[in-house]
């Protein structure tokens, strides 16, 4: 932390497109943090994020780290240059939230958790689907036991992209490592890792079905847990109109969490208890308030984890297990087998069907 009589977190951001300026926002908003400056390759960009918020414009992203006055930076650049800076930013004695997917590799996200471990610093990536609140309370009710012993999960999630989507940088996989796999499927692979533990095999069909482009654009993948249970799931760039749903099914009840708000509809909780004899399941619904807080609560928990020298929620371990099933993934698709994950992480292959 800063020295002095303020004890409030001191932060940079490095890419000031739309996901910076929602950290930039949230991070001026908590009490236990303050912005200081922003750098973009766009520098016109950095300018106007700079100027909303009266703080300083830094040229580039190596200065802006040699600063030291900032005890932690937000990383929120395109895929490519999310592992280098994060793994800089980390070496230089910062605290770093790395927006998601963390890394172009498995290789890179091994070396940021390294980095972070050697030079004791917090690496969070960015999951911020854990704090919606209809997630964050499905995950509450799981862990008091409430639909008992889970069996599987199924989750869908999509959005139709716009006019010339195929045009944009994440339609390039020099820039981006992926397509929908690493964009919203993602999410979903953190969130079963979070319910379920890890996965011990995967199975992927990782269609371009409609736009022009060398990513995929639909991800259709099964993994199963070394406890038997089963995930399911299917996200599009392809779904037209935007769609979330997660679904946890137990043994004695259910858990649904439909929309994230917005243009993704009205955040919901199901909560499904079987009874005994069978028969209708009865239903508990909570309809959550419009608005979008996960940002709010994923940047609290980052301040709290730093002041408390505590383990992330989903940090750089998060990441890179996610990671270890997106690579098993495309591997998966390009075989046309199932992918065996070894407890190490490693991905191994046998014939489909064994």
């Amino acid at each position: 932390m800063s020295e002095g009589e303020d004890l409030s977190l001191s932060v940079g951001i490095i890419g000031a497109g739309l996901i910076g300026c929602k950290r930039a926002h949230e991070i001026v908003q908590n009490r236990g943090s303050r912005l200081i400056a922003v750098t973009d390759q766009d520098n016109a960009r950095a300018q106007a994020l700079a100027g909303q918020f009266g703080v300083e414009l830094i040229g580039g992203w190596q200065e802006l780290l040699g600063r030291t006055d900032i005890d932690a930076v937000v990383v929120a650049t395109t895929h490519n240059s999310l592992a280098p800076i994060a793994e800089a930013a980390l070496r230089a004695g910062k605290h770093v939230l790395c927006e998601k997917p963390l890394a172009m590799t498995v290789e890179q996200a091994q070396r940021l958790v390294h980095a972070a471990a050697e030079n004791g610093k917090k690496l969070k990536t960015g999951f911020n689907h854990r704090h919606h609140p209809a997630v964050w309370r499905a995950r509450e009710v799981f862990g008091e036991g409430q639909i008992g012993r889970l069996m599987f999960l199924r989750g869908r999630y999509g959005h139709g992209g716009r006019l010339g989507y195929d045009k944009e940088w994440r339609a390039d996989p020099a820039i981006s490592g992926g397509g929908e796999l690493i964009d919203q499927a993602i999410h979903l692979l953190d969130l079963y890792r979070w319910f379920a533990g890890e996965f011990k095999d995967m199975y992927a069909v990782l269609p371009t079905a409609f736009w022009k482009m060398r990513v995929e654009d639909n991800v259709f993948c099964t993994m199963r847990g070394s406890d038997g249970v089963v995930a399911t799931l299917h996200a599009s760039w392809t779904q037209w109109k935007n769609l979330f749903s997660f679904e946890i099914y137990g043994d004695t009840g259910y858990l649904i969490v439909d929309g994230l708000g917005g243009s993704y509809g009205r955040e919901r909780l199901v909560i499904g208890k079987r009874p005994p004899q069978f028969g209708v399941p009865q239903e508990e619904v909570i309809e959550f308030p419009p608005g979008d807080v996960s940002w709010a609560h994923e940047w609290q928990e980052f301040v709290c984890a730093i002041q408390e020298n505590r383990r992330c929620l989903a940090d750089g371990t998060d990441g890179l297990q996610a990671l270890r099933l997106v690579a098993a993934a495309y591997e998966s698709s390009r075989q046309g087998t199932v992918i065996q994950l070894r407890s190490s992480g490693e991905a191994g292959q046998t014939e489909l069907g064994r």
